[in-house]
């Protein structure tokens, strides 16, 4: 190996480390943050879905501000119809107040497009909703459940779920053909 490529190797791992590092800061100022909140992600589901969408994901995060906020990503016609003829969209706002005024952005760009798609595909082959999930991962770990993703791992429809108890993470993984826990992870 010449000293050019051990150069680029240890860049590479360095900026790799950075960001993991940046990445489990800002996961652990959420998780402090999540006491701010008045909403859960149930009740940022509920109001998102009140018109008659389906939610097909939903998070806490920071916003560009720095500020928290809830996030739920929705398919306004339902899981019945392919994503190129939904409405996707993603309702946010700062769960520090209640009732939630989230704004609504219809998703043109195409990273969200993309992940919403997933999404949809995803749920559509089960017949658990974000809200049964939650359910379980609450009767099966003790915290506040932030986030819910349903993806596709290893060829599998799975949902992965945050929760976080006394500044710690527990990542659950479910499988959305069965409702089973696959997975518990603390990263």
């Amino acid at each position: 190996m010449t000293p050019r490529h051990v150069q680029s190797l240890i860049l590479a791992c360095s900026l790799a480390l950075g960001v993991s590092a940046a990445y489990a800061a800002s996961q652990a100022d959420l998780v402090a943050a999540l006491t701010k909140s008045k909403l859960t992600l149930t009740d940022g589901i509920r109001q998102a879905t009140s018109d008659g969408g389906v939610a097909i994901s939903a998070k806490f995060e920071f916003d560009d501000e720095g500020k928290l906020s809830l996030s739920v990503y929705s398919a306004k016609k339902g899981l019945s119809v392919a994503a190129k003829q939904n409405v996707l969209e993603e309702l946010s706002g700062s769960p520090e107040q209640s009732p939630w005024k989230p704004e609504v952005e219809l998703f043109k760009d195409a990273a969200h497009i993309a992940r919403s798609s997933e999404q949809l595909l995803v749920l559509s082959r089960t017949q658990l909703t974000l809200l049964d999930l939650i359910d379980k991962a609450q009767t099966a770990q003790h915290g506040i459940v932030f986030s819910i993703t349903p993806k596709n791992k290893a060829h599998k429809p799975v949902a992965v779920v945050l929760i976080a108890d006394g500044g710690k993470v527990t990542e659950l993984t479910y499988n959305l053909s069965d409702g089973k826990l696959l997975a518990t992870r603390h990263p």
